[in-house]
């Protein structure tokens, strides 16, 4: 894991999907002359655009972005790589004296990367993970939990049984090491801030949001998500697939699969993403030295701005 030895500034720039943190982030990068890293677990994928949400060229107004294309869809993408890349890109815009602004709405990764936590990746016994992927599609994820909760049942308490990945990790955990992992994050999360940050989360009234969400899903379909994920489908891109347990992908491959008709796949992806906005939020009430900016109390863009260069200059940033 890499050292950093000197705290060097990081604006955090995060919350729910949907709570309008693409245009702040622009906004705060023209003011203080920032670069973006996105801390994203979609948008990392090339061709996968509409249901990433992904910021296109034309919108960035020649603001440099990082982490943003630069997997193909086939490729693998966990926190371990995530938190490398970052840290790379971080290294990078601080040596040519821009200031990093990291954004997006994974809490995990943006937790990587903020206290440089050691999350003891190992390399991991191949042969234990696949059979935990094994056992999961065998006798659904729900089997994976209830081994968590036998060993570690406060990890089993914090992670929702569908997130497979995670519940995996869990259990390789205590497999290479008889440990609890969540002993271990606790330990970690008791980290200082490797860096002179503000973390900045934006929230709204939670009807607000979830009207948006719906608007921002019926949006993507008319920008052409079905043809996307079966473009994807056609590359060979499957359900086994990191990138294609998105939220947006899976509902729409699902649907071209003839499991149930399109009305129900936007059923889905609206039901899940309310889900996932509610599950962000209580991620980021756990977090400390995190700085609200209610966007219902800060109406404008403008406001949220100048809310959020206040706490910066304050921090000499």
């Amino acid at each position: 894991m890499e050292e950093i030895t000197k705290k060097e500034p990081l604006l955090v720039l995060t919350g729910p999907t949907a709570v309008g943190k693409t245009e702040l982030s622009l906004m705060l990068a023209e003011k203080i002359g920032g670069e973006i890293i996105s801390a994203d677990s979609m948008q990392v994928y090339k061709y996968m655009d509409i249901g990433s949400a992904k910021i296109s060229h034309d919108r960035m107004r020649g603001i440099p972005h990082h982490l943003i294309n630069v997997l193909d869809p086939k490729e693998e993408f966990n926190v371990f790589t995530f938190q490398r890349m970052a840290l790379e890109a971080i290294r990078d815009i601080h040596g040519r004296g821009k200031i990093p602004i990291l954004t997006g709405g994974t809490g995990f990764y943006i937790q990587s990367v903020l206290y440089n936590i050691d999350f003891t990746e190992e390399g991991g016994d191949r042969e234990y993970r696949r059979s935990l992927e094994e056992l999961a599609a065998r006798e659904g994820p729900e089997k994976l939990h209830r081994m968590l909760e036998e060993v570690d049942s406060r990890a089993a308490a914090k992670i929702h049984p569908n997130n497979v990945k995670r519940v995996i990790r869990a259990l390789e955990y205590h497999e290479q090491t008889g440990g609890k992992i969540s002993e271990h994050n606790e330990k970690e999360r008791g980290r200082e801030a490797a860096f002179n940050a503000c973390y900045f989360v934006l929230t709204m009234d939670r009807q607000r949001l979830y009207d948006r969400i719906d608007r921002r899903v019926d949006q993507m379909l008319s920008d052409g998500l079905v043809k996307e994920v079966d473009g994807l489908r056609c590359m060979g891109c499957s359900r086994s697939m990191v990138s294609m347990k998105g939220l947006g992908y899976k509902e729409i491959l699902g649907c071209l699969e003839g499991e149930y008709d399109l009305e129900q796949a936007v059923y889905l992806i609206k039901r899940d993403t309310r889900h996932f906005a509610k599950r962000q939020l209580t991620w980021f009430r756990r977090e400390k030295d995190v700085i609200w900016l209610d966007r219902d109390q800060l109406a404008s863009d403008e406001e949220c701005l100048a809310f959020i260069l206040n706490h910066c200059r304050e921090r000499n940033i």
